[in-house]
């Protein structure tokens, strides 16, 4: 356990530069550069920010696919004590202008794909000073960094500097944005690789899930900090996933869909998997048969079942290998585990906040030193999910048992996990609520065998107007993120409120979830 982590941010890379400088650090497609190279690269982008004005506490965003530039940007700005905003590649067009505007980024390093939208961005809001593009015919973000002078980690950087914003859906219609300092990365860090055994001569990290996800960038984190070489997929598809398999990743972190893609797709890719020897899953439940089917196929891997959220800086409980295969509890594969060192649970009654009996169900709170700074722009938000003696309540609902196992069973937030990302549904009301033949909607999520959850919305029409599943669809594709797009779209005569027009979306969605053993 690190409660009190010190070591800049960056530092993680530039121990394995003094230490390694000739091994191999990164490789993303046809390029590979050692410690000693990706630690000078970093130097260079956080000299060509200093030169170009960023200083402590200044905001540099990012949008691309993945690539080492993500992790590049992270670290130069930890140098300056400056924040990178991690801007998730998916989200349409108000989405990424209202980022941009509430970050209050005027610099963004952007891949050439996103340039376009970039550049309608700045044309709409015109916050944008600079725009770096990163790959392409017009590659920017090379030259800038051929002709920068590095710079080390600055004297007045503090752990406790705000290094990374990344943008979680919105309880109340808008994307929050969720800072996190040093200390919460660096503390993180150090406490879930106490877990995540690497073999610093044997072990080849793959990086596949998206690194504006805190659960991509934690992850690579680990990596970086056991000093093992790391393989980038730009995304996490079938032939970049087996094509790293190939090229030597023993270890990888993976949502849920993709591991259930991987054992339907046949005896030939499960053999391609079996050359991982160890697989982290989360950011979504992993139904159980996928589990156990999963441990049959590769009895040689070892498996992690993490739980987390962005203000916990990626992982705050975990399932170990030796639980996996416990034939003595098998009942704990449903659980997420336990939290992770320096961390501290509780399970509350969210009426009256007060700790339930042992067993019982409550929303978890947890307390500990990742735990994000708060929100940014939105004090009463923070205060609302932060106490004043510091614990951060999850709005997820479940219970302890007698050894310690966290078991999340339903959830107070109106939240739905569909394929490892967040949507909130009162942001997906908001944007159906503006088509004009929408008299009343309500958006919850139903149970997907694929994708874990799915996004559901049931409308009421207007008054002489008319409305098709396919026309919601197109219209919220306007405004979001295709992940956040309804599944599915039904159409009732009124939809259910209690005398204070609250939506009953316990009532909604009841006949979706009955006989499944969790309601999430």
């Amino acid at each position: 356990m690190n409660t009190t982590a010190t070591a800049n941010l960056s530092d993680l890379a530039s121990k394995w530069a003094a230490e390694t400088p000739d091994a191999v650090a990164i490789r993303y497609g046809d390029s590979s550069w050692t410690w000693a190279q990706w630690d000078d690269r970093i130097g260079k982008l956080a000299g060509a920010m200093r030169a170009g004005g960023v200083t402590r506490g200044d905001r540099v965003g990012f949008l691309d696919k993945n690539h080492p530039a993500c992790l590049e940007t992270i670290l130069a700005a930890a140098r300056l004590g400056a924040t990178a905003v991690v801007l998730n590649w998916r989200i349409a067009g108000d989405e990424l202008d209202y980022a941009i505007r509430d970050s209050g980024i005027t610099r963004i390093f952007c891949g050439a794909e996103f340039q376009p939208n970039v550049a309608a961005s700045e044309t709409r809001i015109g916050n944008l000073a600079h725009v770096i593009e990163i790959g392409g015919d017009n590659d920017t973000y090379e030259i800038l960094l051929r002709d920068a002078q590095p710079v080390a980690a600055q004297p007045d950087v503090s752990p406790d500097d705000v290094c990374v914003i990344m943008y979680s859906s919105g309880t109340t219609g808008r994307p929050k944005g969720v800072m996190l300092s040093q200390r919460n990365l660096v503390t993180h860090t150090e406490n879930v690789a106490t877990l995540f055994h690497f073999d610093r001569d044997s072990d080849v990290n793959l990086v596949a899930m998206p690194l504006f996800h805190v659960g991509g960038t934690s992850y690579a984190l680990l990596g970086i900090h056991a000093g093992v070489p790391s393989i980038i997929t730009r995304e996490p598809d079938a032939a970049s996933l087996f094509g790293a398999i190939a090229a030597g990743a023993t270890r990888a972190f993976l949502v849920p869909p993709v591991i259930s893609a991987v054992l339907a797709a046949g005896p030939q890719a499960i053999a391609g998997f079996s050359k991982l020897r160890f697989i982290g899953y989360g950011a979504a439940p992993m139904p159980l048969p996928t589990v156990q089917r999963a441990l049959a196929e590769w009895p040689d891997t070892k498996f992690v079942h993490v739980y987390g959220q962005t203000e916990f800086a990626g992982v705050i409980t975990l399932l170990d290998p030796d639980a996996h295969r416990d034939e003595v509890h098998p009942e704990r594969l449903r659980s997420t585990g336990k939290p992770v060192p320096g961390a501290e649970v509780r399970v509350v009654d969210p009426v009256t906040e007060q700790d339930v009996a042992p067993g019982a169900h409550g929303e978890f709170w947890f307390r500990t030193p990742q735990q994000m700074v708060g929100y940014l722009n939105r004090p009463e938000d923070t205060a609302a999910t932060i106490t004043a003696d510091g614990w951060l309540r999850t709005g997820d609902i479940g219970r302890v048992d007698e050894d310690g196992y966290v078991y999340i069973e339903d959830r107070i937030k109106d939240m739905i996990i569909t394929g490892g990302e967040n949507v909130y549904s009162p942001e997906v009301e908001r944007v159906l609520t503006g088509h004009p033949a929408v008299a009343d909607v309500a958006v919850f999520g139903i149970p997907d065998e694929h994708w874990g959850e799915s996004v559901m919305a049931v409308i009421c029409v207007a008054e002489g107007q008319t409305l098709t599943a396919e026309q919601v669809q197109s219209f919220a594709r306007e405004s979001l993120a295709a992940y956040k797009t309804p599944r599915r779209v039904e159409f009732i005569d009124a939809i259910p409120r209690n005398p204070s027009g609250k939506i009953l979306k316990r009532e909604l969605r009841e006949p979706y979830w009955r006989n499944h053993d969790r309601q999430v």
